[in-house]
């Protein structure tokens, strides 16, 4: 397992999913300090109390400037930029408020939150994974702004990279495909096959075993924290601007 001994990170999206897998990760391998982001309050709050170490939870939109101007991310080790949402809807039938609205959560509360975690890094360096999609790798129809959004992530993951060398700042990225996560709850078709199938759990079967994904299933958000975990990790030291691909053989 990898060391987070004394680490300070910081988390987005981390009430739930892919970010509240990876904060349980690093709590339980020796991170002495959790900085917690999430706009649910009662959530955020009610499972940072199960983590066993000290934890700063931030309530807050993390496209918000204002949220990070006030954020206290004084001695900061690691950042795993995580939060977002989903939509889905063809280009011609889509709002612009919509495309703005995930535009401003995935693009803008990335670029807001990296740059925070690289200013408080940028005295003593550290590590950072942004949580991308397969989705800006692989064209499908109906998810324009999505997809747009995880493409301009893992770009932005590059260039940051490049910038936080200088600096001994690594940054990466994680593209996973299918995860069993809430941001389907999102997604017309998934609360379509709910209905029909009776449940969440049903639905994700029958999602990961329709022929899409070679492995057959779905990934497990404690799957994605141990990805995320070894990039943060001192085992991967010498990785820095890479996209580690994670969906079950989705992309071929």
């Amino acid at each position: 397992m990898t060391d987070f001994t004394n680490a300070v990170a910081l988390i987005t999206g981390a009430a739930s999913g892919i970010g509240a897998a990876t904060a349980t990760r690093l709590a339980t391998s020796g991170a002495r300090k959790l900085i917690l982001v999430d706009l649910e309050e009662e959530k955020l709050r009610d499972f940072a109390f199960t983590l066993p170490c000290e934890r700063q939870p931030i309530i807050g939109d993390v496209a918000d400037p204002e949220l990070w101007a006030q954020a206290d991310l004084t001695g900061l080790t690691h950042a795993v930029v995580n939060a977002g949402i989903g939509a889905g809807a063809p280009i011609v039938d889509s709002s612009f408020e919509d495309w703005r609205r995930v535009l401003s959560v995935n693009l803008d509360g990335a670029f807001l939150t990296l740059q925070a975690a690289m200013r408080a890094m940028r005295e003593r360096g550290g590590a950072i994974v942004l949580t991308a999609s397969v989705a800006g790798i692989k064209a499908e129809p109906g998810i324009a702004a999505y997809g747009a959004s995880k493409a301009a992530v893992i770009q932005l993951g590059r260039i940051a990279a490049k910038e936080g060398a200088p600096l001994a700042i690594r940054v990466n990225s994680v593209a996973p495909g299918g995860v069993e996560t809430p941001i389907w709850r999102s997604v017309p078709f998934f609360g379509q096959l709910v209905e029909t199938l009776g449940g969440e759990d049903a639905a994700f079967k029958a999602m990961g075993t329709a022929g899409s994904t070679p492995l057959g299933r779905f990934a497990r958000p404690e799957e994605v924290a141990e990805q995320i975990a070894f990039l943060l990790s001192d085992s991967c030291g010498f990785v820095t601007g890479a996209c580690l691909v994670a969906d079950g053989g989705y992309s071929l």
